[in-house]
């Protein structure tokens, strides 16, 4: 039975990296050490932060 279970975490863990499920808890830890008493932003305030970041932020292309 912890065979099966294992199986089944590491697939959860996998999914979740794949999904960028990982990533939003991993932000939230951070959010919560440096910034205490700050509010952590919600799932969809992340996603909006994260795309305006990928948009101004990104080098430009040249096509």
């Amino acid at each position: 039975m912890r065979t099966v279970r294992k199986a089944l975490d590491t697939a959860l863990r996998y999914a979740r990296e794949l999904t960028g499920e990982a990533e939003y808890d991993r932000y939230c830890e951070r959010h919560r050490r440096h910034h205490p008493h700050a509010p952590v932003p919600t799932r969809r305030e992340y996603e909006r932060i994260r795309t305006m970041r990928r948009e101004y932020e990104s080098p430009g292309r040249c096509c």
